[in-house]
């Protein structure tokens, strides 16, 4: 079966924005989600912002193998409610790609416990990434390294937590270096950072981007199924301990009880 991907997009730069509708005229969700789809092991439909529930219903999310990530005007009106749906299915075992601007999502702040913040610059400069990792399977088909003729500058401090792996590292015109391809684990969902993706510059229709992105969706894809229990937290009576025991002191909860939070 084909990986379920959502490609979700915040979808306002292309709609007011006359620049970025030109390089995007159907959203970057949608040219995102094409590329995905010229693969046969991935199926991606789109969502954005505006929809109800952000497009994000529970019964959506328990459908999505992976979802991408991309926002940047307006993080703020993404729903508190929706965020902690998204988290909650990371950890069951949702991959997650978060792209670009999105470093300063809620859903990514929410998972790495950190402000998540860099440097920019908007100036247009040449980007070239390196490929330090060449065996990771996100770098497939990746050489040593590309380039982007125009992009926005990140440069470090990235503040975000220690990663799993480091596989992209930036270098921009004006001399920054940037760790622009970055993975982590969270609970049982793997989570892919990439940096490329302004919205004034098509680097969404770059064909090396476009595979990184494709390879991130197979990597990212967890096999296994959902680990629904992995937020439970269960109060097991003193009856069904592995061991007998016998209860020697007080307690605050009674039996089957659930725990505070």
């Amino acid at each position: 079966m084909a990986i379920r991907t959502v490609v979700w997009g915040e979808n306002i730069h292309e709609t007011t924005n006359e620049i970025v509708r030109g390089i995007y005229p159907e959203g970057m969700h949608t040219t995102i989600a094409n590329a995905l789809n010229t693969d046969p092991s991935i199926s991606a439909t789109t969502a954005t912002l505006q929809e109800p529930e952000h497009g994000l219903s529970e019964a959506r999310l328990t459908e999505t193998d992976v979802l991408t990530w991309w926002g940047h005007k307006d993080h703020g009106a993404v729903s508190d409610v929706v965020v902690e749906r998204v988290a909650k299915r990371v950890w069951e075992g949702m991959g997650l790609l978060v792209l670009h601007s999105g470093h300063f999502s809620k859903i990514f702040k929410r998972l790495m416990g950190t402000p998540c913040t860099l440097k920019w610059r908007e100036a247009g400069e040449r980007e070239r990434l390196w490929t330090i990792n060449q065996r990771h399977p996100i770098a497939a088909g990746i050489g040593e390294h590309f380039e982007l003729e125009n992009e926005e500058m990140y440069g470090e401090q990235f503040s975000v937590p220690e990663p799993l792996e480091t596989v992209f590292i930036s270098w921009f015109q004006g001399g920054e270096v940037f760790r622009s391809g970055l993975t982590w684990r969270r609970g049982a969902g793997n989570i892919f950072y990439f940096r490329p993706g302004h919205e004034t510059y098509p680097t969404y229709h770059d064909a090396n981007v476009q595979k990184v992105l494709i390879n991130g969706v197979k990597w990212a894809y967890n096999p296994e199924g959902s680990l629904t229990g992995i937020t439970d937290a269960p109060n097991v009576p003193v009856e069904k301990a592995l061991e007998p025991i016998v209860e020697r002191g007080p307690r605050l909860h009674q039996a089957g009880e659930a725990g505070y939070r």
